[in-house]
Order: C-alpha cells, then structure tokens, then sequence
C-alpha cells in the first residue's frame, strides 16, 4: 500500500482523532483554562507516540509545556524540523458562535463545498499541526520516511511564545535539523496553491487613560471634568492621518520601500475584490493610500484597535462619567522593523499626545519580528513540487500579514529558514467566532507534507 491509499483508508479515524482534539478547550490566554492546555499537550504526545516517535517528551517551561518527539531514521539523512501549536486564541464572544466553539461540528460551506470542521483552532492551529502527525504516521506504516524528523510543539504561540524562544536557545543541538516546516498559514485556495514567504511581525500594547479618581455623576460633572472615553477615542483617531498613514514619529524610518517591478509581481497572485468584499460583507475596502489590498496586508505595516473598554456597558441607563478607559492596541511590522523599538516608539508618542486632564499608562504585551523567505532553497523547491505532486499545479509564493513570532527566532538561532506551508483559507475566521478548516484540505495537506519529505531528500542531496 503506497501512503496515499494508507491515507486514504485511515481517513475516518484521522479526522475524529483530530475532533476530539479541537474538543479540548486549550486557550493559553485565560487561566481558567491551564488544565485544559496541559491536557492537550498530553493528548499531543500520545498521538506522536500511536505515530511511531521516539524520545517524546513534554519539555516545561515556566510558561506550558513544549511536546518534543523525533524519528532519526539514518543520521546521514537530511531532518525535518515540524513546527506547531496546539494552544488557540479565546472563543469569546461565544454567543457570535453558530455552535459551540470547543463542540466541532461538520458543515458544508461555499468555500469548502465537502464539508468543513467549525471548531476553535480548527484552521489555527490543530488541524494544521496535526497533519504532521498524520503524514508522518503514513509514512511510517508505509515505511517510506523519506528524511528524519523532529517535532517541536508548543503551547505558548498566542501568547507571544515567550518561553519558546528560551527552549530554542538552549536547545541549539536538540533541535539541529536541515529545514523548518510550519503550517500556520494559508493558501491562496485549493484551485491556486500557495506558499507564504513572508509574514509580518507585531508589537501589541494595551493602554489605560486615567481621569478623576473615580467614576462621577454626567450631569453634575460633564463637562468640567475629562471623560477618559473621549479622551481616548480622539488620541486613537490621531494616530492615523485622513490616508490611514500611520503618525507616530520615526515609525516608518526602517520601512522598505519596494520596486514597482517587486510590486506588480505582488499583484499577479489570483485575487478577486468583489469576491473579498461580498465575503467579508463590505462596500468598500478600506487601508493606506497608494496601496492595493495585497500590499497593504503583505508588504506594510498597519495600526489597528484590537478591544476598547470603559464606562458602563450593562443593561439599561447609567450617566456615568467614567475614571478609567482603556485600549489593546497591535501594531503589524514588517522587514527592518525592531518591535521593541516600535513600542517605546508609541508609548513615547501616546504618552506626548494626552492632553494634561489626564494620566497614560502604556503596558507593552508580546511582540515578534517579520520574517521573509527565499523560493531558491532546497526547502522551498522541495515544497512548490510537492504541491505539484498533489495539486498538478506549481505555488505561488505570497506575503501574509500574520505574525508567528518564532520564525525570526528559526532564522537567527538555528540559522534555517521557515517553509510556511499552510493549507488553510483566508476566509476561515482565524481569531473569529465560526473558525473552521475544510475536511479536503485537512487530507491533501497531509498528503503534500508527506510528499514535502520525498523531494526534500532529493532538494537538499543536489
């Protein structure tokens, strides 16, 4: 049996084995949910372990466990380093939900017209990850491991990876492979497969704008006394100008600028407006002047209110002037921009906006630099053919305007570059209530990555 038909017969179980695991509430952002984000890692390195891994172990952190598990099958073979996460974002607000978050259910969709998976981290990122699991478990009872493999699965990414970056420092020899293979990205569709080369990096804030020592009567003070709210909503509007042009001082100094030969190629991958708006049920687009929609999500960065609060927001009436308001802030960045740098940037700015009825305080959350990849390497070729084996069509190498944060890290501590390849769709709802991640390409993904590992061996022995 060849691993495609293994695949193919073990379709059924692959897929309640990944339902099962989008039933564990594994949100790293909330503690309430720490015991379920253990048990996911739990249920990680079991499955590695059905799949034939050796040397699995759940490494601790001060923060969630890493899941580290490898097959060295012959050490004059190139390895394939697998990254992924198996912690996801809040589900909040759960009543935007069609069905359960953590309940996955099965329900065909226009972009996925065989059926899609409805489940938080169905696309993002558990049904990527596990693909790996599922490739590597084929190729395994198949016998046909074409390179070695290591896995390394965190727990931490959308919280900023912080104890990940520790792990890989220290980790240098552990982790020693020849290429990195990520999926936790997407593709152009099904019909137009791609390969992400670049992504964007984020500094995220949160600010709190302090008026009067406490919450005060509307009516008797309205007026006379600042209103944090509105004092916050005018400080937000100023940092972008009538072009969306972000103002904070020095922000775009290390911006490149690219050619308009770079631009146009940008602007060749497959992309339908109309088709975008009527998805997202908008008139119009909306970004920085000068710029198409490609660009403006690939190529630059971007300032946007993540959550704003203050004030009363129950049911009902309550004329209150409120103390305090507050703001999450992200910024998306790309090549050349430090995120450390960009967020005393702000502070510095936000701090020097605020008019003097009011006190700022500026709380930096995590952050991560962009990473840009090359398509002349061995991992790229390796992968752009392994599409072509599945998809009978070559890739398209795209820009993403998401941020995974360990890329960089890959680059400058392992000295490897990341090949993003990334099965989901656009229009998944990543981060959003009703994510989901199409049941076809949960299956060819598996069998590109297994693919991905045949001419790999053959790529890197040129």
């Amino acid at each position: 049996m060849s691993v495609k038909n293994y695949i193919q017969e073990h379709q059924e179980r692959f897929l309640n084995e990944l339902l099962d695991l989008l039933k564990i509430p594994s949100v790293s952002a909330d503690p309430k949910f720490k015991a379920d984000v253990f048990k996911a890692a739990d249920f990680v390195k079991e499955s590695l372990e059905k799949a034939g891994a050796d040397k699995v172990e759940i490494c601790q952190t001060a923060g969630y466990p890493i899941v580290y598990g490898e097959k060295i099958i012959d050490p004059n073979l190139p390895t394939v380093l697998v990254y992924g996460h198996y912690d996801v974002q809040p589900a909040d607000p759960y009543e935007l939900w069609d069905s359960p978050p953590f309940e996955p259910v099965i329900k065909k969709t226009p972009r996925h017209p065989e059926g899609a998976i409805f489940a938080r981290g169905s696309a993002d990122d558990k049904g990527q990850f596990y693909m790996h699991v599922k490739a590597f478990e084929a190729m395994m009872a198949e016998g046909d491991m074409a390179c070695n493999i290591k896995f390394m699965i965190e727990g931490e990414e959308e919280v900023g990876s912080e104890h990940l970056d520790i792990f890989v420092k220290e980790n240098k020899e552990k982790l020693k492979a020849d290429v990195v293979l990520v999926s936790d990205t997407h593709m152009i569709s099904l019909d137009n497969p791609s390969v992400t080369v670049g992504l964007r990096g984020l500094a995220y804030m949160q600010v709190e704008v302090t008026g009067p020592n406490r919450d005060l009567h509307s009516g008797t003070y309205g007026g006379a006394v600042a209103n944090p709210i509105n004092v916050l909503c005018n400080m937000i509007a100023s940092l972008q100008d009538e072009d969306n042009h972000i103002t904070i001082p020095g922000f775009y100094d290390k911006v490149e600028e690219y050619s308009k030969e770079y631009r146009k190629a940008l602007n060749e991958a497959p992309f339908d407006l109309d088709a975008y708006k009527k998805e997202l049920d908008i008139d119009d687009v909306h970004g920085e002047a000068g710029y198409s929609t490609i660009e403006r999500v690939g190529i630059r960065p971007t300032l946007d209110v993540n959550g704003i609060w203050g004030g009363y927001t129950g049911e009902g009436a309550k004329t209150v002037l409120p103390s305090k308001a507050y703001a999450k802030i992200s910024m998306r960045l790309v090549p050349d921009q430090d995120h450390k740098e960009i967020a005393k940037l702000f502070e510095a700015h936000f701090k020097a906006i605020a008019p003097k009825s009011v006190k700022v305080k500026v709380t930096p959350h995590h952050g991560g630099a962009p990473a840009v990849v090359s398509t002349d390497t061995p991992g790229y070729r390796a992968a752009d053919l392994a599409i072509q084996d599945v998809f009978g069509k070559s890739a398209i190498p795209t820009r993403e305007g998401g941020s995974i944060p360990i890329c960089s890290l890959f680059q400058k501590v392992l000295g490897l570059d990341p090949i993003l390849l990334g099965f989901g769709l656009d229009t998944d709802a990543l981060h959003s209530p009703n994510e989901h991640y199409g049941v076809k390409n949960y299956f060819m993904g598996i069998e590109t990555i297994a693919a991905f590992f045949k001419n790999f061996k053959e790529e890197a022995s040129k």
